[in-house]
C-alpha cells in the first residue's frame, strides 16, 4: 500500500526532493512577511472571484480575511519564518483541517491554477523561489487529495481511483 506522500508524488508528478526543496532555503528570510501576505491576498481574491461556482462554494463558509491570514501564517511558518500559525491555531494538521472540504483531484487542480497565477503576479518572488514554492504547493495539494480519499475509504465511500466498491471496513 502506498503512503500518502508516495501518492502525492505520483499524482502531482513532483519528486519528494523537489517538493521539499523549500527546506534548503529560508524563503521567509529571502522574501519577507509582506510577500507572503501579498501572495495569499492575491490568491484568495482569485478564489473568491472564481467564476466556477462549485469551487467558489468550497470557501463559502469562510471569511476571506481569515483564509488569507491562515494561509500566509502557515506559509511563513513552513518556509522558515516564525511559527505564527501554530501560535494562533495549534499544529497545522493539514489533512485534519481540510477534512470538511471536498479535496478532489479537480479541486486541487483548480486551487493550483489560482496559486500559480497568484505566484506569477507577485514580482517580489524570483523564478527559483516560485519554482520551489509551486513544487511544494503541487505536492501538498495532492497529499491532501490522498488524505481525503483515505478518509472516504474509511467511511466506505468509493474513491475516484477505486474499483467503485466501498472499501472493507
Amino acid at each position: 500500500m502506498q503512503s500518502l506522500q508516495q501518492k502525492a508524488s505520483e499524482w502531482s508528478g513532483v519528486d519528494p526532493s523537489d517538493a521539499f526543496a523549500i527546506d534548503n532555503t529560508n524563503l521567509f528570510e529571502k522574501l519577507g512577511l509582506q510577500t507572503f501576505i501579498n501572495l495569499s491576498t492575491n490568491f484568495y481574491n482569485r478564489v473568491y472571484d472564481d467564476d466556477v461556482e462549485w469551487f467558489r462554494s468550497i470557501f463559502a463558509n469562510s471569511k476571506k480575511e481569515d483564509a488569507i491570514r491562515n494561509q500566509y501564517e502557515f506559509f511563513v511558518q513552513r518556509m522558515g519564518g516564525p511559527p505564527l500559525y501554530s501560535q494562533r491555531r495549534g499544529h497545522p494538521a493539514l489533512i485534519g483541517r481540510h477534512r470538511p472540504f471536498p479535496v478532489t483531484h479537480q479541486a486541487a487542480e483548480r486551487w493550483l491554477h489560482h496559486m500559480e497565477q497568484a505566484l506569477e503576479s507577485i514580482t517580489d518572488i524570483d523564478t527559483d523561489s516560485k519554482t520551489k514554492m509551486m513544487n511544494f504547493f503541487r505536492h501538498t495539494a495532492f497529499f491532501l487529495v490522498a488524505g481525503d480519499e483515505l478518509k472516504n475509504q474509511n467511511r466506505g465511500v468509493p474513491c475516484k481511483h477505486g474499483s467503485g466498491k466501498p472499501a472493507a471496513v
